[in-house]
């Protein structure tokens, strides 16, 4: 073949694949559809959402100052638990994204270790965190991020809010200053700081910092086991948080701690893009009565609620979307009954602050104590009402409750029950009976040191789960549980 007859040939192989490639490309794109107009030289115009609007991109966005400001305040939290662990389950600890580590019955005295997060939130020692980090623990250590280790003694927890209080013996700590989480926009950069994985194990990664957006205020995630007092009012975010970050700190590009990183919603049991934090607002009110009092002091406005959704609204003929409907007044003394509202009505308004959601009623309330008095709006048969409600404490009045009469109910003072006696007596829970005043229990001859084991056949590990019990059913009540020599005893007893 001579080279012109080489070179005709290429070009006829080239011609021939072009050919083809374009037929090809017909076939994939076949049919466009009839409403398709190839023709058509009209221009795409891709529009701007933010024309006509002022808007500038901060100079120099980044999140060193408020990372450096914060990890020197955050510290890891190790927890031991004597005995039998009290240690949630595993779907619970990744639920919570706490870390225990159980002995499995390697010793002859078995111990479960937790490990998390905490802020200090004072230079003398004040130490904020969740309370399951630290639930029933026997110890408590505290390493700073300069690798200080502390003994830290416990203040006063508040299982509702899920958090606790902590106190080591130092001064000149660093500090995070608590901020305004009310100020917080959807959309607002935060950082999530924490120790994110147990020391001792392959990631040891203290004092880490990831950054996300505020993608969520006030949710409610059913996350504290349908407590019939717990508050939910997260703040949501897309920080990747990770086991070992709960208690840690949650702050905005100022350094200031807008919320206690609790929880993550998963389905691969690591984080995958939501994370969940006890808004600031909530974490002052808690600290500041358990450092004054030792407990929370909880104001109720004594209702049952739901929020009132477009299904509901369409079900009760309801003209509103939003808000929270009352479904029962809880007791013939509470503050909303002596306010004057009623079963039926909705409530969109506490103090002037628009309420959608039972979170946001809840945390509004929360905010306050027995005795202060809030202006509730609500709507009743399609008008609106203001009224006055002064909140009432969990006893049903405004006066100040301590830790004896918060763990009691008709004379009977409870106390968590001791890891070693429960071992002893091969109890896998319950709870102590301290004391036995004037009132029903003594009258049915319960002594004090009765451990209950269960309430009307529900078993119970702690106090607050006895109390709800009681406090929410009248009548007839079964109690079940031994004395400490092994007797087994079972009362009714009725209210």
């Amino acid at each position: 073949m001579n080279k012109s007859q080489f070179f005709f040939g290429l070009v006829f192989a080239s011609f021939l694949g072009a050919a083809m490639a374009v037929g090809g490309m017909q076939l994939f794109f076949a049919n466009p559809g009839p409403n398709v107009d190839q023709q058509s030289n009209t221009p795409a115009h891709f529009t701007n959402y933010l024309e006509n609007r002022d808007f500038t991109v901060p100079d120099g966005l980044n999140f060193v100052y408020a990372a450096e400001v914060s990890t020197p305040a955050v510290v890891h939290i190790r927890s031991t638990f004597e005995g039998r662990s009290h240690a949630n389950s595993v779907e619970d600890f990744w639920e919570f994204f706490g870390y225990r580590q159980p002995d499995n019955g390697r010793s002859r005295n078995p111990k479960s270790r937790g490990f998390g997060s905490g802020v200090i939130i004072s230079e003398d020692g004040y130490i904020i965190t969740n309370n399951h980090v630290i639930d029933h623990a026997g110890e408590i250590q505290v390493t700073l991020a300069d690798k200080r280790d502390y003994d830290a003694k416990l203040v006063g927890t508040d299982p509702n809010t899920d958090l606790a209080l902590l106190k080591i013996e130092e001064r000149q700590l660093p500090y995070i200053n608590i901020g305004d989480s009310d100020e917080l926009r959807i959309g607002e950069w935060v950082l999530a700081v924490g120790n994110p994985f147990a020391q001792g194990t392959p990631y040891d990664l203290t004092s880490t910092v990831t950054a996300g957006i505020v993608s969520a205020k006030a949710r409610n995630i059913n996350i504290l086991g349908g407590r019939n007092y717990g508050i939910e009012s997260f703040i949501q975010t897309d920080a990747a948080v990770n086991p070992g970050n709960s208690g840690g700190a949650l702050v905005n590009l100022k350094g200031e701690l807008i919320g206690i990183n609790t929880a993550i919603a998963t389905p691969s049991r690591t984080f995958a893009g939501y994370s969940f934090a006890v808004p600031s607002s909530l974490v002052k009110k808690v600290v500041n009565d358990l450092k004054e009092y030792g407990v929370v002091q909880r104001a109720l406005l004594g209702v049952q609620i739901r929020d009132v959704t477009a299904d509901f609204a369409e079900e009760r003929d309801l003209d509103q979307v939003g808000g929270v409907y009352i479904q029962e007044l809880i007791g013939d003394n509470s503050a909303a009954k002596e306010a004057g509202l009623k079963q039926g009505d909705i409530i969109v308004k506490i103090g002037g602050t628009p309420i959608n959601t039972t979170a946001e009623l809840q945390e509004l309330v929360a905010r306050n104590s027995p005795g202060d008095r809030i202006e509730v709006t609500y709507k009743r048969d399609g008008r609106k009402y203001t009224t006055k409600a002064v909140l009432k404490n969990l006893q049903g009045n405004t006066g100040i409750l301590t830790f004896d009469n918060t763990n009691s109910f008709d004379g009977a003072v409870f106390k968590a029950a001791d890891d070693k006696n429960l071992e002893k007596l091969d109890l896998r829970g319950g709870v102590v009976i301290d004391q036995v005043g004037d009132g029903k229990w003594k009258t049915a001859g319960i002594k004090p040191g009765f451990i209950i084991t269960h309430v009307n056949k529900t078993p119970v590990d702690n106090v607050d789960q006895v109390l709800e019990i009681l406090r929410n059913r009248r009548g007839g009540n079964l109690i079940e549980g031994m004395y400490p020599n092994g007797e087994e005893r079972y009362y009714a007893i009725g209210w």
